[in-house]
């Protein structure tokens, strides 16, 4: 049983304690005690899922102001960029600088906001399948891991990374994906693929691929765009399998006014299946005013809280 649901155990047991007390007490102390254990469910809830937005996204990636502006924002923690690949052997990464990782360390702690995650971003305009000194850009993440201690990391497949598209891929990505699984395991982390496969195919490749620290780091728009249902997608993957989720759609609007993304029915999904973690702000700008970073983030943030974080 995990430390959290033991958490919860003990916290229902106390509330209800505390319920009993309460209705002993006299009218203008009664108020008060229900507003501290609705506080207390609100606090439960918040441990359960967290919100976390992207740095790349908010145009700071690799940037100290990152942290300020996360704040800004509303959220919790900050998804952080491993820096860009183009013909590098590896990525382009000033955490790699001890001085600099710390300083990310101090804001984050100076701030009261978690790392969620690193990303390897870089490989979304790169081929996972193909590049040669992929060993050494895995190595590099998890080695940035460990000493920010982050257990998540985020690994787009890449260009070629499509195994729809290019199934005769699919051998040297579930190899590499063996070989990376294996240096996470080491270190005691997990690294958090997306594909372009429906969950049935996620299934079938973390079997292939027979690692525990290699799980699915889910797209919500990756199932709308293909036309699958969001929530039975969910469901197949089930709890133990989703590490962390890109909680947002493609940009054009809010998630509020988002028509084909029912959110009450995603936390009601996640809460049947008992999954919890974070959920990271991707994308979900608003088409009229896309540049707006701290408007758009802000309201994304707001939103999610407002369905996650309340009782």
């Amino acid at each position: 049983m995990s430390k959290l649901k033991l958490t919860r155990r003990n916290f229902l047991t106390k509330t209800l304690a505390a319920v009993t007390t309460a209705i002993a007490l006299p009218p203008f102390l009664l108020q008060g005690k229900i507003a501290d254990i609705a506080t207390a469910f609100s606090n439960v809830s918040k441990s359960r899922y967290k919100i976390a937005v992207v740095d790349l996204m908010i145009l700071k990636r690799q940037k100290l102001g990152a942290f300020q502006l996360t704040k800004d924002i509303g959220a919790d923690g900050v998804e952080l960029d491993m820096g860009g690949l183009g013909n590098r052997e590896t990525f382009e990464n000033k955490l790699a600088d001890p001085a600099i990782r710390q300083q990310f360390m101090d804001k984050s702690k100076e701030l009261n906001l978690e790392i969620c995650s690193l990303a390897m971003t870089g490989f979304y305009a790169q081929s996972f399948a193909e590049r040669a000194t992929v060993d050494r850009m895995i190595q590099d993440c998890i080695d940035t891991m460990t000493q920010m201690n982050v257990k998540v990391a985020f690994l787009p497949l890449g260009v070629k990374g499509d195994l729809v598209k290019y199934p005769e891929l699919r051998p040297k990505i579930v190899e590499r994906l063996k070989q990376a699984g294996a240096k996470a395991e080491k270190a005691g982390v997990v690294i958090g693929i997306e594909t372009a496969l429906d969950a049935k195919g996620d299934l079938e490749l973390l079997k292939e691929v027979n690692s525990p620290a290699i799980q699915i780091y889910f797209n919500f728009s990756n199932a709308l765009e293909a036309g699958r249902d969001l929530y039975k997608e969910l469901k197949i993957l089930g709890k133990d399998r989703i590490c962390q989720i890109h909680c947002t759609d493609k940009d054009g609007v809010w998630l509020e006014n988002n028509q084909r993304l029912d959110m009450m029915k995603v936390k009601k999904t996640l809460d049947k299946m008992g999954w919890e973690g974070w959920l990271v702000v991707e994308r979900s700008r608003d088409a009229k005013n896309p540049h707006d970073v701290k408007g758009n983030f802000s309201a994304n943030t707001k939103y999610l809280k407002s369905i996650f974080q309340t009782s």
